[in-house]
């Protein structure tokens, strides 16, 4: 199959021959549930916790002798039943790493990525380099495509330091290198922009 490709001045560069076996399948939408789903709970830090009885303070001495005080025995105050004690089976710190298996993270890709292109929801450009790190000359560019309003994700082979500057302050732009590209980052978005060099590394990581 064949893709539009384009400059960043909008004008049309002419097409390139996509992989069918990674754009142009039949998506398998229960695979991509599965794979956003392993990711976003791996995206989890799992940093919620709360004090028990050994780690909140004070509870060092008996608050009160044992008999003849007419309450109920306390050996310390850190004690659940105190106020102030400490939490009996409260959320511990621990990790929600879901491992998902190759095959089904490669297929939730290939689906996705399908699916964009079936829809014209996938640009592939000529070239995304800038030659200056100015917020205002990336906007040029998105304008030119009919992107400014859009949620975008660009895919870039390597570190890009004017891009990676020229669009950090934007909220609808995301970078992300194509060989570590999640379902979950080509999902999310209106538009996937792609460069030609991104598209190849792409279809040698997840080609059958």
């Amino acid at each position: 199959m064949k893709l539009d490709v384009i400059k960043q001045d909008g004008s049309k560069s002419g097409n390139i021959e996509a992989d069918k076996t990674v754009f142009g399948i039949e998506p398998n939408t229960a695979v991509i549930r599965q794979a956003v789903l392993a990711e976003m709970t791996n995206m989890r830090q799992g940093t919620h916790a709360s004090k028990n009885r050994a780690l909140v303070n004070g509870g060092g001495k008996k608050p009160w002798k044992q008999k003849g005080g007419g309450v109920a025995r306390a050996g310390t105050i850190r004690s659940p039943l105190m106020r102030g004690g400490g939490t009996v089976f409260g959320p511990e710190p621990h990790g929600y790493n879901h491992k998902l298996p190759k095959k089904i993270s490669r297929l939730a890709r290939r689906s996705v990525l399908s699916s964009k292109a079936a829809a014209g929801d996938l640009i592939v450009i000529e070239d995304f380099s800038l030659m200056s790190h100015k917020t205002s000359d990336f906007i040029s560019i998105l304008k030119n495509i009919n992107l400014e309003n859009k949620k975008i994700t660009v895919l870039v082979t390597g570190r890009d330091e004017n891009l990676d500057r020229a669009s950090r302050n934007l909220r609808n732009v995301y970078l992300v290198e194509a060989a570590k590209v999640s379902t979950y980052d080509i999902i999310d978005c209106e538009i996937l922009v792609i460069d030609k060099v991104s598209m190849a590394v792409l279809t040698n990581i997840l080609a059958n």
